[in-house]
Protein backbone atom coordinates (compact mmCIF):
# COMPACT_ATOMS: atom_id res chain seq x y z
CA UNK A 1 0.00 0.00 0.00
CA UNK A 2 2.84 2.32 -0.85
CA UNK A 3 1.77 5.94 -0.95
CA UNK A 4 -1.51 5.30 0.81
CA UNK A 5 -2.52 6.17 4.33
CA UNK A 6 -2.79 3.11 6.55
CA UNK A 7 -2.65 4.73 9.99
CA UNK A 8 -4.67 7.58 11.41
CA UNK A 9 -3.80 10.23 13.97
CA UNK A 10 -7.08 11.94 14.74
CA UNK A 11 -8.22 13.60 17.97
CA UNK A 12 -11.25 11.31 18.31
CA UNK A 13 -12.46 9.45 21.37
CA UNK A 14 -15.14 6.85 21.00
CA UNK A 15 -17.46 6.33 23.93
CA UNK A 16 -17.68 2.77 25.21
CA UNK A 17 -17.26 0.48 28.17
CA UNK A 18 -13.77 -0.14 29.57
CA UNK A 19 -13.80 -3.53 27.83
CA UNK A 20 -14.77 -1.97 24.48
CA UNK A 21 -12.09 0.69 24.91
CA UNK A 22 -9.47 -2.01 25.52
CA UNK A 23 -10.57 -3.91 22.40
CA UNK A 24 -10.58 -0.79 20.23
CA UNK A 25 -7.14 0.20 21.53
CA UNK A 26 -5.83 -3.23 20.52
CA UNK A 27 -7.31 -2.87 17.03
CA UNK A 28 -5.35 0.24 16.15
CA UNK A 29 -2.16 -1.74 16.78
CA UNK A 30 -2.95 -4.25 14.00
CA UNK A 31 -0.92 -3.14 10.97
CA UNK A 32 -2.57 -2.79 7.57
CA UNK A 33 -2.30 -6.03 5.65
CA UNK A 34 -2.40 -8.16 8.80
CA UNK A 35 -5.20 -9.77 10.74
CA UNK A 36 -5.77 -11.22 14.19
CA UNK A 37 -8.50 -13.60 15.29
CA UNK A 38 -11.14 -12.66 17.84
CA UNK A 39 -9.35 -15.00 20.27
CA UNK A 40 -5.99 -13.35 19.65
CA UNK A 41 -7.46 -9.93 20.38
CA UNK A 42 -9.06 -11.31 23.55
CA UNK A 43 -5.70 -12.72 24.66
CA UNK A 44 -3.93 -9.46 23.80
CA UNK A 45 -6.15 -7.54 26.21
CA UNK A 46 -5.75 -10.11 28.98
CA UNK A 47 -9.15 -11.76 28.54
CA UNK A 48 -8.30 -15.00 26.70
CA UNK A 49 -11.79 -16.51 27.04
CA UNK A 50 -13.62 -13.41 25.77
CA UNK A 51 -13.50 -13.96 21.99
CA UNK A 52 -17.29 -13.58 21.66
CA UNK A 53 -17.24 -10.40 23.73
CA UNK A 54 -14.53 -9.06 21.41
CA UNK A 55 -16.89 -9.66 18.48
CA UNK A 56 -19.59 -7.70 20.28
CA UNK A 57 -17.17 -4.83 20.95
CA UNK A 58 -16.28 -4.78 17.26
CA UNK A 59 -19.95 -4.56 16.37
CA UNK A 60 -20.21 -1.49 18.63
CA UNK A 61 -17.15 0.22 17.13
CA UNK A 62 -18.30 3.73 16.10
CA UNK A 63 -15.12 4.50 14.15
CA UNK A 64 -14.89 1.74 11.55
CA UNK A 65 -11.87 2.02 9.24
CA UNK A 66 -10.12 4.41 11.66
CA UNK A 67 -10.37 1.71 14.34
CA UNK A 68 -9.89 -1.21 11.95
CA UNK A 69 -12.33 -3.87 13.14
CA UNK A 70 -12.23 -5.40 9.66
CA UNK A 71 -8.75 -6.74 10.50
CA UNK A 72 -10.20 -9.21 13.01
CA UNK A 73 -11.29 -12.58 11.66
CA UNK A 74 -12.64 -15.85 12.94
CA UNK A 75 -10.22 -18.69 13.55
CA UNK A 76 -11.60 -20.61 10.57
CA UNK A 77 -13.40 -17.98 8.48
CA UNK A 78 -13.47 -14.27 7.74
CA UNK A 79 -15.98 -13.54 10.50
CA UNK A 80 -18.69 -10.91 10.47
CA UNK A 81 -18.65 -7.20 9.81
CA UNK A 82 -21.15 -4.44 10.51
CA UNK A 83 -21.16 -3.41 6.83
CA UNK A 84 -21.31 -6.97 5.52
CA UNK A 85 -18.81 -9.72 4.86
CA UNK A 86 -18.34 -8.66 1.23
CA UNK A 87 -17.19 -5.20 2.37
CA UNK A 88 -14.85 -6.76 4.95
CA UNK A 89 -13.38 -8.98 2.24
CA UNK A 90 -12.87 -5.96 -0.05
CA UNK A 91 -11.12 -3.97 2.69
CA UNK A 92 -8.82 -6.89 3.52
CA UNK A 93 -8.07 -7.43 -0.18
CA UNK A 94 -7.30 -3.72 -0.58
CA UNK A 95 -4.81 -3.99 2.28
CA UNK A 96 -3.28 -7.19 0.91
CA UNK A 97 -4.42 -9.30 3.85
CA UNK A 98 -6.29 -11.83 1.65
Amino acid sequence: MKGRRNTFDLPLKAEGTPFQQAVWKALVKIPAGQTLTYGQVAAAIGKPTAARAVGNALHCNPLCIVVPCHRVTGATDIGGYTFGVSMKRKLLELEGAL
